[in-house]
């Protein structure tokens, strides 16, 4: 390992070869965002460019900073979120690797000099805008964010610095959902990528990652048997539609709790039970929340709630579920039961909070798997390079990925698995192309 390092702030480098170790581990299943790095290592397409990246602190994310750096980012990353932090990853990013760039397992996330991180598992509040604001103090020209607390920050106390930014990007759906909003008030003052929305990311990270490792994270923190359970999952977006099917293929009973129409009847349409939050809290035995929303489950619903409940949060951030009227009902009757796991009694029954209200997936467990990783962080090195491209013709607002990126990291996962299309005939494409043939 270098012994000379960037500015930073880990919990502890001597943890820098563990984390090596697991971040080769995530990049064998990351073959997409290898191909995408041995081609940035040959053009240099981000020659130079700064930085300021506000992700979780992964393995599969140092894949992603790394391939970012082969294309010669200068990139500087924090934690977006105060319990998703792996330290040992963060440390292996900050010591770099002595194996030069390109000859790591299978293409190498390995090698190159360190990059600066600012992350801790476990951070408090001040520690963690401290931190945003040490990747501010980069100087970026490109953000990258998941959960748009980088830009608020930027547009606020930091506002003196958006005339350095040229564009950014979004990996999750409350950040999105925040974008729009301040796009939609004519506030968001740069253009940003929501890498959300592309279909290799929301179908497949939101879907099939967020859907296992939700269970992955409550199965870890509590131990509890699924077959037979009474699950209640709130939200039917990709991500409520990843865990309710994961839930139901462990043999749990699911509900969901909606309110939009069209979701609602398609969730009946796909076998689950629909109610309101008010007939779900008596009848359930385990609680997910999956909205992007605050206050989903709140002091009336606690007091419904059979002794022994359990609540989760898949969300980004710890405001679906209402803990401060938790600690209120408990009135100090709380303590720690396990190691992820928050007791409160209220009147005479027990309800478990699981890592605090945090996104439950990375706070009690890894996150999505590395294979799903793979397509999401693809989209975001993708759209890093279409913002590092187009910025100057781009105006103050949020943008889907370009569909031409999308349907790229869709081939290049499928030639990686070894899969090939059909291809279609002359007399195919013409049919197609043509508004002429009919009966």
């Amino acid at each position: 390992m270098s012994t000379t390092h960037p500015r930073h702030d880990v919990a502890d480098l001597s943890l820098a070869a563990e984390g090596e170790r697991r971040i080769a581990w995530a990049e064998r299943e990351m073959p997409v965002l290898r191909s995408i790095r041995r081609r940035f290592e040959a053009e240099r397409p981000l020659e130079s460019l700064r930085i300021a990246a506000c992700l979780h602190v992964t393995t599969e994310t140092a894949n992603l900073v790394r391939t970012l750096q082969a294309g010669g980012a200068d990139v500087v990353l924090c934690a977006s979120n105060p319990l998703s932090t792996q330290d040992d990853a963060a440390a292996a990013l900050v010591a770099g690797s002595g194996v030069p760039a390109g000859l790591g397992s299978g293409g190498g996330a390995a090698g190159g000099p360190g990059i600066a991180v600012h992350a801790r598992r476990g951070e408090d509040r001040d520690t963690y805008y401290r931190h945003i604001d040490a990747a501010l103090d980069h100087h970026p020209e490109i953000t990258m964010d998941d959960g748009a607390d980088l830009v608020s920050r930027l547009h606020t106390t930091r506002a003196d610095q958006l005339g350095e930014i040229r564009g950014g990007t979004e990996e999750t759906t409350t950040g999105v959902i925040r974008l729009r909003a301040m796009a939609a008030d004519g506030a968001l003052k740069y253009p940003i990528v929501a890498v959300n929305e592309a279909q290799t990311k929301h179908l497949f990270d939101n879907r099939y990652g967020t859907g296992q490792s939700t269970v992955d994270a409550i199965m870890r923190a509590t131990n509890i048997l699924l077959a037979g359970r009474k699950v209640v999952v709130a939200g039917y977006g990709w991500v409520g539609r990843g865990i309710a099917s994961r839930f139901r293929g462990m043999g749990a009973h699911v509900a969901m709790v909606e309110v939009d129409p069209i979701r609602a009847l398609e969730a009946l349409m796909d076998g689950f039970a629909v109610m309101p939050a008010s007939e779900a809290a008596p009848w359930g035995e385990l609680f997910v929340t999956a909205t992007g929303n605050v206050n989903v489950f709140r002091r009336e619903h606690f007091l419904a709630m059979r002794d022994g409940a359990i609540l989760a949060n898949s969300g980004h951030f710890d405001a679906e579920i209402e803990i401060p009227a938790l600690r209120e009902l408990a009135g100090g009757h709380e303590r720690q039961v396990r190691e992820n796991v928050h007791e409160f009694e209220i009147e005479g029954k027990r309800l478990e909070l699981i890592a605090e209200g945090r996104l439950v997936n990375l706070s009690a467990a890894e996150g999505h798997p590395a294979a799903v990783m793979d397509m999401s962080f693809a989209n975001q090195a993708l759209a890093v390079e279409w913002v590092a491209r187009n910025a100057g013709s781009l105006a103050p607002q949020v943008y889907t990925v370009p569909g031409e990126i999308d349907r790229e990291v869709a081939r290049l996962k499928l030639e990686a698995l070894g899969v090939h299309l059909e291809p279609m005939t002359e007399e195919q494409e013409r049919y197609v192309r043509s508004w002429q043939a009919g009966t």
